[in-house]
């Protein structure tokens, strides 16, 4: 399960699948410096992304595989 206080780059290390997330809501957290260091709630609120609707997203990307 992904949660809010996650850092990023271990998010997308661990589990690829939600790669196409962060892409759909315009996240390039991919390619960000600071992806290493940062936890999603910090990624999203910089963004406005909603912590919530993403958290979602993530956590149904795991369930598909």
């Amino acid at each position: 399960m992904i949660t809010r206080d996650m850092i990023i780059a271990d998010i997308i290390t661990h589990h690829p699948e939600t790669l196409a997330v962060f892409k759909k809501y315009c996240l390039d957290c991919y390619e960000c410096q600071i992806a290493d260091i940062e936890t999603i709630e910090h990624g999203a609120g910089v963004h406005k992304v909603s912590i919530d609707d993403l958290l979602i997203s993530l956590n149904e990307a795991l369930k598909k595989n």
